[in-house]
């Protein structure tokens, strides 16, 4: 995900340089920077960091990492919009940003609840539903179809019209539905979101999406991260497996038990991230007596950031490089084995 804003006078000199001081951290063995080259070159996401030292590492790529830190997709990209004169304020609210009037048109009958003007505005544009918008400098969202925007994620205008759901049919039923991936998306926004809970409205939109043949399980991640226990147990309900994540995070010791054997390793190190999160004192502990490692961090991308999300349980851990904080309980029983963990004096 993105970690960094533009400023309002972006400079590309100093984005130049940021690549290069990229690149020589990462020739000095800088873990950190390893990090930083794993989360957004898609050519390293499951690079060890012995691996990405020893890859040939350009300038290009660097240029690419920082691009994608600022949330953009390629470095053109960034260099084009910070060499326009105009900049576009990233910071407006996306309907904002639309340039297509046609487009625009369509979101904002939809935030308005006007059934009857988005119908015939679809019917007019038969073709709309199947188009996409770019949105730059964010982190996600960042070409979502139509559909997508019943979700309010991210928020917009901090509310949904109370007819939402039959908005969301229309736009469906105009030729969405066979968007799967658009099907996907939304339903992960929609059970990622506070406004569509807050407004009653994130069960019945996930009934409906799956009424659609969207995948229950395409959604749980989001879901279970962001703490949308309703949405997961809607999920569930609507055929998402119950794999070990969900069962760490939902505080279902028993399931977990019986999962943890045969799940693969990348499962593990997300639940054991999960339950901290989440509270899960006994399955924090059930994992780490099944032998995974609240602290190491020379291995694979998942499992290092899974560290780093173990490591912030810790009270004295530097405050600026904090992710979360676990409940104090699972912080304790974490506190042992942080002090026993083999790798703690490469942090």
């Amino acid at each position: 995900m993105p970690t960094k804003h533009l400023p309002s006078r972006p400079n590309l000199a100093h984005l130049k340089y940021q690549a290069k001081d990229l690149q020589k951290t990462r020739q000095s063995g800088s873990l950190e920077a390893n990090q930083r080259i794993r989360e957004f070159h898609p050519r390293f996401h499951n690079s060890t960091d012995a691996q990405i030292s020893l890859a040939k590492f350009t300038l290009a790529d660097a240029q690419l990492v920082i691009a994608r830190e600022y949330g953009f997709a390629t470095w053109a990209r960034l260099k084009s919009y910070v060499e326009k004169s105009d900049h576009a304020d990233l910071n407006r609210p996306h309907h904002e940003r639309i340039e297509d009037p046609v487009f625009r048109c369509a979101v904002d009958l939809l935030d308005m609840g006007d059934t009857n003007g988005l119908r015939a505005h679809l019917a007019n544009h038969p073709g709309l539903v199947h188009q996409r918008v770019v949105f730059e400098g964010g982190n996600y969202f960042t070409n979502p179809a139509l559909l997508e925007f019943i979700a309010e994620n991210p928020v917009r205008h901090d509310r949904l019209p109370p007819n939402i759901v039959q908005i969301a049919k229309i736009i469906l039923e105009a030729g969405a539905k066979a968007d799967t991936a658009a099907l996907g998306s939304t339903l992960g926004l929609v059970c990622s979101g506070r406004v569509p809970r807050e407004r009653g409205v994130q069960l019945p939109l996930i009934d409906l999406l799956c009424d659609y043949e969207a995948d229950p399980n395409s959604a749980m991640l989001p879901a279970l991260g962001h703490g949308e226990f309703s949405a997961v147990e809607a999920l569930l309900r609507r055929g998402a497996k119950l794999n070990l994540p969900a069962a760490a995070a939902t505080g279902r010791l028993e399931d977990a038990r019986h999962l943890l054997p045969n799940s693969r390793s990348e499962d593990r190190h997300r639940a054991l991230a999960l339950a901290a999160q989440h509270g899960q004192v006994e399955i924090v502990r059930l994992l780490l007596d099944a032998g995974e490692v609240a602290v190491e961090v020379h291995n694979q991308g998942a499992q290092h950031r899974c560290s780093n999300v173990l490591l912030n349980t810790i009270p004295f851990h530097p405050p600026d490089n904090v992710l979360f904080r676990s409940p104090l309980p699972v912080t304790h029983s974490l506190i042992p084995r942080f002090f026993l963990a083999p790798c703690v004096t490469s942090v």
